[in-house]
């Protein structure tokens, strides 16, 4: 068994070799089981339809993406474990890549079976300070047969797919955000993931843009 610091070292040098890394947190690490604990807890009501776009462009798109979402907050005790595990990837990729990584947010996205999230990537090369793209899985027994994959494309051809990730139980991915157009298939069964960003500080006289 890894230990944090190895994993987040695994993923320091997978960025820096290629942008992209795949790796699995122990299944049981405390902020991936506070993660099972908070999804045991939720209602339908707790989860919002998401949208795309930002801020004034913000809307609802049922022909690009059907997930539904709940935005993590630090002051729930177990979304803050999850949180906090997180800032500490933070610091690793700050010490090793000296990527300059501010802060992190991060939302539960549920898909019902057959909902789906179409191409695209999660930043514009120079219009946003999200840097770093997280995926992290919470579907205990996945089965292949399931679908649900994260689909990713090649960084130079964005019509290349290059792998396609099976949403398994504890398995994080990270990646540059303006680099890799990836989408989410559709499923049998629900999926549950946590879908984050790292920031840079993008203020202009101290004011920093708002989350999405």
């Amino acid at each position: 068994m890894q230990s944090t610091d190895e994993l987040f070292d695994r993923i320091a040098h997978d960025l820096r070799v290629s942008g992209l890394s795949i790796q699995a947190i122990d299944k049981n690490a405390p902020a991936l089981q506070a993660l099972n604990q908070r999804l045991a807890l939720f209602s339908d009501g707790d989860f919002a339809t998401a949208g795309i776009g930002r801020q004034t462009e913000h809307t609802q798109n049922s022909e690009i993406r059907r997930d539904k979402i709940h935005w993590l907050d630090s002051s729930h005790p177990l979304e803050g474990a999850f949180l906090s595990y997180m800032d500490g990837l933070k610091n690793h990729l700050n010490s090793r890549l000296f990527m300059g990584l501010f802060s992190y947010e991060c939302h539960f996205a549920h898909y019902e079976p057959g909902a789906f999230y179409k191409k695209h990537v999660d930043a514009f090369k120079g219009n946003t300070n999200r840097v770093l793209s997280t995926v992290l899985y919470l579907n205990q027994d996945w089965q292949s047969e399931y679908g649900g994959e994260l689909a990713l494309y090649d960084a130079h051809d964005h019509e290349r797919l290059t792998q396609k990730v099976t949403p398994h139980f504890g398995t994080l991915v990270t990646f540059l955000s303006d680099e890799f157009p990836h989408e989410v298939l559709p499923a049998t069964q629900p999926r549950y993931s946590i879908a984050g960003w790292f920031r840079v500080n993008s203020s202009v006289n101290g004011q920093v843009d708002p989350p999405r």
